[in-house]
């Protein structure tokens, strides 16, 4: 049951609030009930959430360094492969 709700917030934050509403085309209420279900539900919730059998599949199990220069690796890459 939806239930009416009035907050005092800064003016300059309402007035961003609604245009990233606007851009995102959904509703400032929707977007503050959203933010206020997440700040609110039990960590067990996002547990109940089941990964596809297709999702799993798709990890390969290798661990990426985090010191990795992509950019490097993708262009040492395309170096070779147009050998």
């Amino acid at each position: 049951m939806d239930a009416k709700l009035t907050l005092k917030l800064n003016q300059e934050i309402i007035e961003k609030a609604k245009i990233y509403a606007s851009q995102k085309k959904v509703s400032l209420s929707r977007i503050i009930e959203n933010y206020l279900h997440s700040l609110t539900s039990d960590a067990k919730d996002d547990r109940s959430i089941e990964i596809s059998p297709f999702v799993k599949s798709l990890s390969s199990g290798k661990k990426i360094p985090t010191d990795l220069d992509y950019k490097k690796e993708y262009s040492e890459h395309l170096m070779n492969k147009y050998k």
